[in-house]
Protein backbone atom coordinates (compact mmCIF):
# COMPACT_ATOMS: atom_id res chain seq x y z
CA UNK A 1 0.00 0.00 0.00
CA UNK A 2 1.33 3.43 -1.04
CA UNK A 3 2.36 5.65 2.00
CA UNK A 4 1.36 9.28 1.83
CA UNK A 5 3.33 12.27 3.79
CA UNK A 6 -0.32 14.12 4.07
CA UNK A 7 -3.94 13.79 3.90
CA UNK A 8 -4.21 16.09 0.66
CA UNK A 9 -2.02 13.68 -1.28
CA UNK A 10 -3.84 10.74 -0.57
CA UNK A 11 -7.14 13.12 -1.17
CA UNK A 12 -5.51 13.81 -4.75
CA UNK A 13 -3.66 10.22 -5.29
CA UNK A 14 -6.99 8.21 -5.13
CA UNK A 15 -10.74 8.74 -5.92
CA UNK A 16 -11.42 12.66 -5.61
CA UNK A 17 -8.07 12.60 -7.66
CA UNK A 18 -9.62 10.30 -10.40
CA UNK A 19 -12.87 12.23 -10.69
CA UNK A 20 -11.02 15.78 -11.25
CA UNK A 21 -9.70 13.82 -14.34
CA UNK A 22 -12.70 13.87 -15.40
CA UNK A 23 -13.56 16.73 -15.06
CA UNK A 24 -10.50 18.74 -16.37
CA UNK A 25 -10.96 18.56 -19.64
CA UNK A 26 -12.35 21.93 -21.53
CA UNK A 27 -9.86 24.72 -21.03
CA UNK A 28 -7.22 24.42 -23.45
CA UNK A 29 -7.78 27.21 -25.03
CA UNK A 30 -7.88 29.97 -22.58
CA UNK A 31 -4.61 27.97 -21.50
CA UNK A 32 -3.28 28.79 -24.90
CA UNK A 33 -4.04 32.80 -23.87
CA UNK A 34 -2.40 32.42 -20.97
CA UNK A 35 0.63 31.29 -21.52
CA UNK A 36 0.86 33.25 -24.78
CA UNK A 37 0.78 36.29 -22.47
CA UNK A 38 3.52 34.66 -20.18
CA UNK A 39 5.63 33.54 -22.50
CA UNK A 40 5.99 37.16 -24.24
CA UNK A 41 8.03 37.88 -21.00
CA UNK A 42 10.43 34.89 -21.44
CA UNK A 43 13.61 34.28 -23.15
CA UNK A 44 15.34 31.45 -24.49
CA UNK A 45 13.12 28.42 -22.62
CA UNK A 46 13.39 25.52 -24.48
CA UNK A 47 12.71 22.84 -21.99
CA UNK A 48 9.89 23.21 -18.86
CA UNK A 49 8.27 20.86 -16.40
CA UNK A 50 5.03 21.25 -14.62
CA UNK A 51 4.47 20.02 -11.27
CA UNK A 52 1.31 18.57 -10.77
CA UNK A 53 0.31 18.23 -14.28
CA UNK A 54 -3.19 16.12 -13.95
CA UNK A 55 -4.21 14.87 -17.21
CA UNK A 56 -2.18 17.48 -18.86
CA UNK A 57 -4.32 20.67 -20.08
CA UNK A 58 -1.44 23.12 -19.20
CA UNK A 59 0.67 20.59 -21.46
CA UNK A 60 -1.12 20.48 -24.53
CA UNK A 61 -1.76 24.51 -24.70
CA UNK A 62 2.19 24.80 -24.88
CA UNK A 63 2.47 22.33 -27.14
CA UNK A 64 -0.07 23.80 -29.55
CA UNK A 65 2.32 26.78 -29.38
CA UNK A 66 5.67 26.25 -28.70
CA UNK A 67 8.14 23.98 -29.77
CA UNK A 68 9.48 22.70 -26.30
CA UNK A 69 10.56 19.51 -23.69
CA UNK A 70 7.81 19.35 -22.34
CA UNK A 71 8.01 17.13 -18.77
CA UNK A 72 5.68 16.66 -16.40
CA UNK A 73 4.78 15.43 -11.96
CA UNK A 74 1.72 13.89 -11.03
CA UNK A 75 0.31 12.06 -8.39
CA UNK A 76 -2.34 10.30 -9.65
CA UNK A 77 -2.25 6.97 -11.67
CA UNK A 78 -5.48 7.78 -13.64
CA UNK A 79 -4.14 10.53 -14.78
CA UNK A 80 -0.64 9.67 -15.09
CA UNK A 81 -2.38 6.54 -17.99
CA UNK A 82 -3.87 10.12 -19.31
CA UNK A 83 -0.26 11.82 -19.58
CA UNK A 84 1.45 8.48 -21.09
CA UNK A 85 -1.03 9.21 -24.33
CA UNK A 86 0.57 12.38 -25.33
CA UNK A 87 3.61 11.69 -27.35
CA UNK A 88 4.48 14.95 -26.82
CA UNK A 89 5.60 14.77 -23.35
CA UNK A 90 9.10 13.95 -22.67
CA UNK A 91 9.26 12.96 -19.25
CA UNK A 92 6.50 11.54 -16.95
CA UNK A 93 7.22 11.18 -12.91
CA UNK A 94 4.23 9.28 -11.39
CA UNK A 95 5.10 10.82 -7.70
CA UNK A 96 4.59 12.95 -5.34
CA UNK A 97 6.20 16.65 -5.27
CA UNK A 98 7.01 15.95 -1.83
CA UNK A 99 9.26 13.08 -2.30
CA UNK A 100 10.25 13.69 -5.94
CA UNK A 101 13.87 13.68 -6.39
CA UNK A 102 15.39 14.82 -10.15
CA UNK A 103 19.01 15.28 -11.35
CA UNK A 104 18.25 17.41 -14.05
CA UNK A 105 17.20 21.03 -14.46
CA UNK A 106 14.91 23.17 -16.66
CA UNK A 107 14.16 26.46 -17.93
CA UNK A 108 11.14 26.75 -16.64
CA UNK A 109 9.25 25.27 -13.50
CA UNK A 110 5.82 25.85 -12.84
CA UNK A 111 2.80 24.72 -10.96
CA UNK A 112 -0.85 26.03 -11.70
CA UNK A 113 -3.89 25.37 -9.40
CA UNK A 114 -1.76 22.95 -7.04
CA UNK A 115 0.14 24.94 -4.23
CA UNK A 116 -3.06 25.49 -3.07
CA UNK A 117 -4.19 21.61 -2.31
CA UNK A 118 -0.50 21.45 -0.38
CA UNK A 119 -0.42 20.94 3.14
CA UNK A 120 0.71 24.18 4.38
CA UNK A 121 3.50 22.70 6.65
CA UNK A 122 5.08 21.22 3.94
CA UNK A 123 5.12 24.18 1.11
CA UNK A 124 8.57 24.85 1.97
CA UNK A 125 9.59 21.49 0.13
CA UNK A 126 7.80 22.18 -3.02
CA UNK A 127 9.07 25.86 -2.80
CA UNK A 128 12.60 24.34 -2.57
CA UNK A 129 12.09 21.90 -5.59
CA UNK A 130 10.57 25.07 -7.99
CA UNK A 131 13.62 27.02 -7.47
CA UNK A 132 16.23 24.26 -7.56
CA UNK A 133 14.58 22.21 -10.77
CA UNK A 134 14.77 25.93 -12.48
CA UNK A 135 17.79 27.24 -14.67
CA UNK A 136 15.99 30.65 -15.01
CA UNK A 137 11.95 30.83 -14.61
CA UNK A 138 9.14 29.99 -11.91
CA UNK A 139 5.57 30.52 -13.04
CA UNK A 140 3.18 29.93 -10.21
CA UNK A 141 -0.78 30.60 -10.65
CA UNK A 142 -2.82 29.71 -7.80
CA UNK A 143 -5.39 31.59 -5.42
CA UNK A 144 -4.53 34.29 -3.78
CA UNK A 145 -5.06 35.87 -0.36
CA UNK A 146 -2.61 38.54 1.04
CA UNK A 147 -2.66 36.13 4.34
CA UNK A 148 -2.76 32.20 4.93
CA UNK A 149 -6.39 31.27 4.76
CA UNK A 150 -8.19 28.05 4.49
CA UNK A 151 -11.06 27.70 2.34
CA UNK A 152 -14.27 25.22 2.08
CA UNK A 153 -13.53 22.73 -0.87
CA UNK A 154 -16.21 21.13 -2.62
CA UNK A 155 -17.41 19.85 0.91
CA UNK A 156 -13.98 19.28 2.00
CA UNK A 157 -11.99 20.53 4.90
CA UNK A 158 -8.56 20.87 5.08
CA UNK A 159 -8.19 20.60 1.43
CA UNK A 160 -7.74 23.86 -0.30
CA UNK A 161 -5.43 26.99 1.14
CA UNK A 162 -5.12 30.78 0.04
CA UNK A 163 -2.26 32.69 0.72
CA UNK A 164 0.75 34.83 -1.12
CA UNK A 165 2.73 32.35 -2.55
CA UNK A 166 4.81 33.91 -4.50
CA UNK A 167 5.77 36.42 -2.36
CA UNK A 168 6.73 33.79 -0.07
CA UNK A 169 9.06 32.30 -2.71
CA UNK A 170 10.41 36.14 -3.20
CA UNK A 171 11.44 35.86 0.04
CA UNK A 172 12.83 32.45 0.58
CA UNK A 173 15.02 33.19 -2.56
CA UNK A 174 17.77 36.62 -2.16
CA UNK A 175 18.55 35.87 -6.02
CA UNK A 176 14.65 35.69 -7.87
CA UNK A 177 12.67 39.03 -9.24
CA UNK A 178 9.05 39.33 -10.36
CA UNK A 179 9.06 39.99 -13.95
CA UNK A 180 5.35 40.08 -14.68
CA UNK A 181 1.92 39.25 -12.54
CA UNK A 182 -1.48 39.10 -13.32
CA UNK A 183 -4.93 37.77 -12.96
CA UNK A 184 -7.05 35.26 -15.32
CA UNK A 185 -10.90 35.81 -14.78
CA UNK A 186 -14.19 33.59 -14.42
CA UNK A 187 -15.99 36.13 -16.31
CA UNK A 188 -13.92 37.02 -19.17
CA UNK A 189 -15.53 37.06 -22.65
CA UNK A 190 -13.21 34.77 -24.66
CA UNK A 191 -10.80 33.02 -22.10
CA UNK A 192 -12.12 32.01 -19.13
CA UNK A 193 -10.68 29.99 -16.12
CA UNK A 194 -10.79 30.41 -12.25
CA UNK A 195 -9.97 33.30 -10.13
CA UNK A 196 -6.39 32.61 -10.82
CA UNK A 197 -3.49 35.52 -9.74
CA UNK A 198 -0.31 34.45 -11.71
CA UNK A 199 3.81 35.51 -11.05
CA UNK A 200 6.53 34.83 -13.20
CA UNK A 201 9.65 35.02 -11.53
CA UNK A 202 13.13 34.92 -12.74
CA UNK A 203 16.54 33.85 -11.09
CA UNK A 204 19.05 36.64 -11.39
Amino acid sequence: MVEYKTEQERFWAEEFGDEYCKRNTSIIKSNINFFSKVFNRVKNVNSVIEFGSNIGMNLHALNKIFDLELSAIEINKTAVKQLEKLDFIKNIYNESLLEINLNEKFDMTFIKGVLIHINPKYLDIVYEKLYTYSNRYILIAEYYNPTPVEVPYRGFESKLFKRDFAGEILDKFDDLNLVDYGFLYHRDNNFPQDDISWFLLEKK
